[in-house]
């Protein structure tokens, strides 16, 4: 499913409709991020634009016009929303009929009247390289009457360079060969902004010199902590996500830009599925459709097929070596993991579940096919697609690889 589109002159078209694309021409200032990993984001392109997106998981993939956003002139960290669709949606808790309402950075909005049935999104601003380009320089102005070490220096420089693809010329050391790099880990507070260095969120507030962690998402900072309830680390990557960490300390984007969508890092238990990922079986089309059919001949949800197996799972009735994460015996429903890592925990999970189906209950495009020798670990399925249709790859490798 492509993007949904915004316009401010002319009804939306379809995303497959010729000629349309799949964003404005005018950079986007703000999106709509699906609570659901599995659905796109919704990007706002223009100041004063009509949305354009999928409503309900079970719309069958149509995308309609259900709300329009207004950036409120100068101020970039509000808007106005106004509900267009034929029935009420939710915005931050409230029911919101054809009257307008106001939105911040972190409002949840409801796609329908309830949120069962319907899409849920969280309305984010995108900062356009110039504010970029103005936070970081005024990072380096915040340091560059200190003292610093070329260390320093050059960690600052790296940040800035990857943040707004700024060159800093004056900054940069010229006799220096080497860069140097050290690891998240080894960062102190004076490095980069955190929220917690400069002001007090849940009871605690970084000490000089604390440790930090640099968030694989928005590549801001939080303090490396041990003694808090919420991981900071994913379990599957070892990769450190700073939204739900934020989120327990009361912190929003608000109060600081470089935060992540608690959506990004949450429990496997906490989340919801209603669509397969692109990425399930190897991104195999034909294997998805396959399953696809299987779960509607069920007569069950994808999510209630997800649960059933993540039960499974945890009470060890899988052979796990197959799960291509780390930690694999360690994780558990109540695990935090990281988007991309659930994405492969829901593929993990598929392939069981398929493997599983008696032949006779397959569809009747894929009782006949026989198995592809190597398996899952098939190259060729991904650049011949009539190998991939003809032959099933949903089975462990009987050869080497091809």
């Amino acid at each position: 499913m492509d993007a949904g589109e915004c316009s401010t002159s002319q009804p939306p078209r379809p995303s497959s409709a010729p000629g349309s694309s799949p964003a404005s021409a005018s950079a986007a200032w703000a999106k709509l991020v699906p609570t659901d990993p599995a659905y796109p984001e919704v990007e706002v392109a223009e100041d004063d634009a009509v949305v354009c997106s999928l409503v309900a998981p079970a719309a069958g993939g149509e995308e309609v016009a259900w709300c329009e956003i207004r950036r409120n002139g100068g101020d970039v960290s509000s808007a106005t929303i106004r509900n267009l669709s034929s029935d009420a949606i939710i915005v931050d808790g409230t029911i919101v009929k054809q009257e307008a309402a106001d939105i911040k950075p972190g409002s949840e909005i409801v796609s329908g009247p309830q949120k069962e049935g319907h899409l849920v999104y969280t309305f984010e601003i995108t900062p356009s390289k110039d504010q970029d380009k103005n936070n970081v320089k005024a990072i380096l102005q915040a340091f560059s009457s200190l003292q610093r070490s070329d260390e320093e220096i050059a960690l600052l420089e790296s940040y800035a360079s990857v943040k707004s693809n700024i060159v800093l010329g004056k900054q940069k050391n010229q006799s220096r060969k080497r860069p140097f790099s050290r690891s998240s880990d080894e960062i102190n507070n004076a490095d980069l902004p955190c929220p917690q260095c400069r002001t007090e969120f849940g009871g605690f507030r970084c000490s000089p010199g604390a440790a930090h962690l640099q968030c694989n998402g928005c590549g801001g900072m939080m303090p490396a902590r041990s003694n808090v309830n919420i991981p900071q680390k994913c379990l599957g990557c070892d990769k450190a996500f700073c939204g739900s960490y934020w989120c327990s300390q009361g912190v929003n984007s608000s109060h600081c830009n470089l935060i992540c969508s608690q959506e990004t890092f949450k429990m496997i238990s906490q989340r919801h599925i209603s669509r397969l990922p692109d990425t399930v079986h190897g991104g195999n089309p034909y294997e998805k459709d396959i399953t696809e059919k299987c779960i509607q001949q069920s007569g069950k949800t994808l999510q209630a097929v997800i649960s059933e197996w993540i039960s499974k799972f945890d009470n060890m009735e899988i052979d796990r070596s197959r799960l291509q994460l780390n930690n694999v015996d360690a994780i558990t429903s109540t695990t935090y993991i990281c988007n991309h890592c659930y994405n492969k925990f829901i593929d993990f999970l598929l392939y069981w579940y398929r493997v599983s189906i008696p032949r006779n209950l397959l569809p009747p495009d894929a009782v006949n096919r026989e198995s592809c020798w190597y398996g899952f670990m098939c190259r060729t399925q991904h650049h011949r697609p009539d190998h991939a249709k003809k032959l099933n790859h949903v089975c462990r490798p009987t050869r080497g690889n091809p």
